[in-house]
Formats: structure tokens, C-alpha cells, sequence
């Protein structure tokens, strides 16, 4: 029996497949390479010693989507395939309606029909919008705030409907905060296509030369230093909560929802300290004006995980950065050498 991937070549989903393999899985990966490279399959391969079965197939067709179900024995999926940037998604807003709803939907009417029971989504702390209280508990009442974080809310509640309505399905939804970091072998880590939508690979693209000075949207929040605070963790860390999830889902528990987070917020220039620190670098950056559609601060409660899972992050910031380092100054031009 395989787990499926969705993603399986982007950043999270290349982590998680490699923990996969390591754990003993089959792994079938599903990726348009939008926003990955095939390379990555190499370093998988490389890096777990195994082979995953891999399909170039944009998850909202279909007909090529049931090739994969008819071709392989699918016990359960990990949904990561999504376009991801807030800001992007504020300017492109059906784009990602069309991707990250549609292709869920996809995902759900061929699982029914192979009879497939076990689904992890790949939400966001998005759906929490601006919250009311922090740190951020399961049970906070759940808003969007831009068009990326509604996506999420809206396959959350498609989730939710859907599993009311059959019970013999088991739904994990893992919302999780701002992860960061690459592998320790710095063979693989985040290299979006074209200019950097999150924080990470913006700074250390500036660290490689590549880019002049890193944009800081806002710096008059009602926080520590007037920058946004987040909850920044390990890809490493949120690779193992997919995991411990699909072992929960073996116990048939229904519907389950998880914060996979640190519970401590960095603000934005915490972050660039620290990346200095780990780098040796100097980040220069520029106050520019707020982002739409962000917030002041967001990060976690992660008790139920560590209850309910047996997970709980153990990376912290400077382990993060250093990490983030290895793989950018490894690689200064990504997968293309």
C-alpha cells in the first residue's frame, strides 16, 4: 500500500516524502513542477537511498489523475500540491481558487471511488486570520484575511462536510505556521521559481549576492519591534508531524485537526538577527509599507499535537537559520547548479 503526495517534489512535500521513505513507505509523488524541480527527485532518491514512483500531473486534470489510482494501491494521501504566497494570492485571487479548491475536489471523487480512506491536509495557520488571542489554540474561531488563507479555510470546511457525511473516512487537518530550515545534508531545501515569496529564501538569497536588500512590510505592528511576528519551525519538524499524523489516522479517529507549530513568535528582525548570526552575513533590509492581507503576530498552541501525537518541535531558530544557510550557500543557484 503507497502514500500518495501531492507536492512530493516542493519544499515541504520533498522533507516528508524522505521521512517517508526512511520510515518504510511507498511513496507515489504527484507534482506539475510549477514551483519545484526534478532534481529534487535525484536528492530524494540520494538522500533515502530509495526510488519514489513519480507523475509530472497537474492535480486538477482528472483523467490523468486516475492513472495514478488505477496504476498503483493508494492507502493514503498527503495533500501539499497548492499555490502558496499571500501576497500573490491577493493579486491573483482565481488562480488559486481554481488550484487549491479544484484539486481537492479532484483528489475526493477519486478517493470515493478507489476507496481510499486516509487524507492529511496541508493547511495553513492562515485560517485563524488576525486572532483574537495568542498563542493560537485548535478551537480559535477560524477567518481569513487574503484570498490564500480563504482557499485553506474553504477545503478545511469542504473537510469537515465531507467527513460528517462519511464517517468511515479519517481526515487529519495540519495547520501549520511559517516553516523554514532545509535538510541537514543541505541537499535539499525551499528554492521557489523566481523572485521569493516567503522570508526565508528571500534573506538567504540576499545572503548569496543574488538579490540587494531584503523588503520588511511594515514596521509599525503592535509588537516587539514593530515588525511581524511569527511562528517560525523546522521543515524538518513539520515533516515529522505528516508522519505522526498518518500513524493516527491507522487508529480511525475520523476528523482530527492539529497545530503544528513552536509556540514562540520571532518577529522579523529577530529572524534577520539570527540569520546573520548562523551566517556570518549581513542582511540588509528596507522598511517598505504593509503587506495586504498580512497580520501583526500569529503562533501556536501546539499542546494537542504533543498530547494527541506524541510530536513536538525540537529545532529552534538558530538551528532554522544555519540550516537555511548550509543548503542556500551549498546550492547559491538552487537545483540549477
Amino acid at each position: 500500500m503507497a502514500v500518495l503526495v501531492t507536492g512530493g517534489a516542493g519544499y515541504i512535500g520533498s522533507h516528508t516524502s524522505i521521512e517517508l521513505l526512511e520510515e518504510g513507505y511507498d511513496v507515489v509523488i504527484v507534482d506539475n513542477l510549477c514551483n519545484s524541480d526534478k532534481i529534487v527527485l535525484e536528492r530524494i532518491k540520494e538522500l533515502s537511498g530509495k526510488t519514489p514512483k513519480f507523475y509530472e500531473i497537474d492535480i486538477t486534470d482528472k483523467e490523468k489523475m486516475e492513472v495514478v489510482f488505477k496504476e498503483n494501491e493508494i492507502d493514503s494521501i498527503i495533500h501539499f500540491a497548492a499555490l502558496k504566497a499571500v501576497g500573490e494570492s491577493v493579486s491573483m485571487p482565481m488562480e488559486y481558487y481554481s488550484n487549491n479548491i479544484g484539486s481537492t475536489l479532484v483528489l475526493f471523487e477519486l478517493m470515493k471511488k478507489y476507496n481510499v480512506k486516509n487524507f492529511v491536509f496541508s493547511s495553513s495557520a492562515t485560517v485563524y486570520g488576525d486572532p483574537e488571542t495568542l498563542p493560537i489554540i485548535e478551537d480559535s474561531s477560524l477567518s481569513a484575511t487574503n484570498p490564500y488563507g480563504r482557499t485553506k479555510l474553504m477545503v478545511e470546511d469542504m473537510l469537515r462536510d465531507i467527513c460528517f457525511a462519511d464517517k468511515s473516512l479519517n481526515v487529519a487537518i495540519l495547520r501549520y505556521f511559517n516553516p523554514i530550515g532545509a535538510h541537514k545534508s543541505g541537499r535539499i531545501g525551499e528554492e521557489p521559481n523566481g523572485i521569493p515569496n516567503n522570508i526565508m529564501p528571500y534573506i538567504t538569497k540576499v545572503a548569496v549576492g543574488q538579490l540587494p536588500y531584503l523588503n520588511v512590510f511594515g514596521d509599525d505592528y503592535d509588537t516587539v519591534d514593530g515588525t511581524g511576528v511569527r511562528d517560525y519551525i523546522h521543515v524538518l519538524d513539520l515533516s515529522h508531524g505528516h508522519v505522526k499524523a498518518l500513524e493516527k489516522l491507522s487508529e480511525n479517529p475520523g476528523l482530527v485537526t492539529y497545530n503544528l507549530g513552536t509556540g514562540k513568535g520571532y518577529s522579523v528582525l529577530e529572524l534577520v538577527n539570527a540569520f546573520s548570526k548562523a551566517s556570518g552575513k549581513e542582511i540588509p533590509y528596507k522598511i517598505t509599507e504593509r503587506r495586504p492581507g498580512d497580520i501583526a503576530a500569529c503562533y501556536a498552541d501546539p499542546t494537542k499535537a504533543e498530547k494527541e501525537l506524541g510530536w513536538k518541535a525540537k529545532y529552534g531558530i538558530d538551528e532554522m537559520c544555519e540550516d537555511s544557510w548550509r543548503w542556500q550557500s551549498q546550492n547559491p543557484n538552487g537545483y540549477n547548479k
